[in-house]
């Protein structure tokens, strides 16, 4: 049974499931509820999202229907179930890792955490979490079912030719202009002054509130660095599910319900934690996060190691790749040899007309391999840092060939 085959099969498989069950119980359809495989449940929204998403990548939605869409979501959800089924594994660790590093990257691309949540229009860091961290274990789940079909398939060469001119040449697709970009990035460091100035400033805040009465929503509007949930008091509701990193979940989960923890650290920075409620398996707590400042002294060393790191990579002693691999201080893209990858799609491959602008200048006038001048840049919560840039492939706007 070939790929298409196994599809079709499925689909009427899935069909003839809800035929049965509307036959049976003679239920209405819930409202926005489009469609249900197995666990997954597909709403209309979902066809609402894709036809957003699609005007953004400059995609005309009048070239496709409603039932289009719905028919890609329902192979989607179907590959996945069918992966469960047939007990492939996608281990929640893995999906986390993978989350983390994309959630660094957008969050550096598109200028902090709270931007990213406002770009998939979600509530809050959590929603935006919880969300992502589905996404991406069901398209793992068609990526492993996908594999173990067309593992069993052989296509030879000519069966592709064939397939590619049977396609009208009015219907072969414009492919535009696209780049594969990679960065190296270079941070100063923090001086243990800097740090402790920071944590005395938490344990000041804490003890305001303990032994003053202050109120540690207000103190959380007026100091927290976390922007996505400032204007909430630095509200949170968890459950162990959720998607924070480990020393945040660990420390909310250890306090009664109204104390206020020590600071502690995280990638982001320092924090304290106030659990507000505990509600059985969740948690209503509150925090603030503070990030040491960097001194010029810092900035300046930092601004001398990417100079030199630069004046190697010009000089043939290393290749980009290599510099990268070695001296790159964004661990997310360093043992790929500083590749980019693109948000939208979690491939390295970005379209130029959809860049986000302020990459897009900053890459704008270099040409193939060359090496970008060493630029200052700074994302919320993690504080400035210098990189530098190279193109490593580019391909003109063309008409898709065999």
């Amino acid at each position: 049974m070939n790929h298409k085959q196994k599809l079709a099969f499925f689909l009427i498989l899935a069909f003839l499931n809800i035929t049965n069950a509307l036959a049976q119980h003679e239920k209405q359809k819930i409202d926005g509820v489009a469609a249900v495989v197995g666990d997954y449940v597909i709403l209309d929204s979902d066809i609402d999202l894709m036809l957003i998403e699609l005007k953004a990548n400059n995609v005309s939605p009048e070239n496709v229907t409603r039932c289009e869409l719905l028919g890609k979501l329902l192979e989607d959800r179907l590959y996945a179930h069918h992966a469960i089924q047939d007990s492939l594994v996608v281990k929640d660790e893995d999906v986390r890792s993978f989350m983390d590093e994309q959630m660094n990257v957008m969050s550096e691309q598109l200028g902090g955490i709270d931007k990213v949540v406002k770009y998939y229009n979600k509530k809050s860091v959590e929603d935006f979490k919880n969300y992502f961290f589905d996404i991406i274990k069901m398209n793992k789940l068609v990526q492993a079912m996908n594999r173990k079909i067309v593992d069993k398939i052989e296509i030879t060469p000519e069966e592709v030719r064939s397939f590619f001119n049977k396609i009208p040449k009015n219907e072969i697709p414009t492919i535009g202009s696209e780049v594969e970009i990679a960065q190296i990035i270079i941070k100063p460091s923090v001086s243990k002054e800097e740090k402790q100035k920071v944590i005395d400033k938490l344990k000041e805040i804490k003890k305001d509130v303990l032994e003053n009465g202050s109120s540690f929503t207000t103190k959380a509007v007026l100091y927290t660095e976390d922007r996505a949930s400032a204007s909430n008091g630095g509200y949170y509701k968890l459950n162990k599910k959720t998607q924070f990193v480990k020393e945040f979940k660990d420390t909310a989960f250890s306090l009664r319900e109204g104390e206020i923890s020590d600071p502690f650290e995280t990638v982001y920075g320092y924090h304290i934690l106030k659990v507000e409620r505990i509600l059985g398996q969740e948690v209503e707590v509150r925090h603030i996060l503070m990030s040491p400042k960097v001194n010029s002294e810092a900035l300046n060393e930092a601004k001398t190691r990417i100079e030199n790191i630069r004046a190697k990579i010009l000089n043939k002693e290393l290749t980009f790749a290599d510099a990268a691999k070695s001296f790159s201080e964004q661990k997310e893209t360093r043992n790929s040899g500083g590749v980019l990858l693109n948000p939208q799609t979690l491939e390295p491959k970005f379209e130029l007309t959809k860049l986000d602008p302020g990459l897009y200048n900053e890459i704008a006038d270099l040409k193939l391999n060359e090496i970008s001048k060493v630029l200052l840049d700074e994302v919320p919560g993690e504080g400035k840092f210098y990189k530098i840039l190279t193109i490593n492939k580019k391909t003109e706007e063309h008409q898709a060939d065999f």
